[in-house]
């Protein structure tokens, strides 16, 4: 059994609403402007569910947690309001969100219902992270045979396809503006297989902040 299972995403931004509608209108979901300044997307199930927060700080460096999306073309997406990075090294197009945070589109002419592809995370080791987020969620791990990057697959209840993670050698050093939301039955449990407490729930959070075991940011709500 697994110890969590994906609840939703978390998409840290200085103009909240603004950004979520950049971004409801990237992955195709449907925009509520909350009164406190945050925004939340929804979708055809609660795990499409999108956060959109309002922090004070702005992108400054290269952000280890992206999103990959599904697009008829890229055009369209910066007609939205993103800005081009690289549109021809690869078979995706390499974007900036309008915030600056990275994002990379995939073309497809035959445009499917799920519009984010995966959720990407830089690691300093691969395989070893790719291994913890599958047994945290029930999941399953593969690496490439040539040792580009390593994934999670089937992981049950997400809105998208993998959770992939890339090999970079410098560190993480801020926090990071997209994490992921879990469920479970137990914050020790979590604890115990290699997460780290940052926010216990207290009287103003209802639910846990965490770091997997690269410093990756995520929240725990206990069921």
């Amino acid at each position: 059994m697994p110890l969590a299972t994906f609840k939703d995403l978390c998409i840290d931004a200085v103009d909240a609403p603004a950004l979520g509608r950049f971004w409801a209108a990237v992955l195709g979901l449907e925009l509520e402007l909350l009164d406190d300044g945050d925004a939340r997307l929804t979708g055809p199930t609660p795990q499409h569910t999108v956060w959109v927060n309002t922090v004070p700080e702005p992108v400054t460096v290269k952000q280890r947690v992206h999103l990959d999306v599904n697009a008829h073309r890229v055009e369209e997406v910066l007609e939205l309001g993103a800005s081009a990075v690289d549109l021809s090294s690869y078979r995706w197009k390499v974007l900036r969100d309008p915030e600056g945070g990275e994002m990379c589109v995939f073309e497809e002419s035959d445009l499917p219902d799920r519009r984010l592809l995966e959720v990407v995370i830089d690691a300093a080791d691969p395989p070893a992270l790719a291994s913890w987020w599958a047994g945290l969620l029930g999941a399953v791990a593969k690496d490439d045979p040539e040792g580009r990057w390593s994934w999670v697959e089937q992981i049950p209840a997400a809105p998208f396809e993998h959770i992939v993670l890339m090999p970079v050698q410098e560190p993480k050093t801020v926090k990071n503006r997209i994490h992921l939301d879990v469920e479970t039955a137990s914050v020790d449990g979590l604890v115990a297989a290699g997460a780290r407490v940052l926010r216990a729930q207290d009287e103003q959070i209802r639910w846990t902040v965490l770091a997997d075991p690269d410093g990756n940011e995520f929240c725990a709500f206990v069921v």
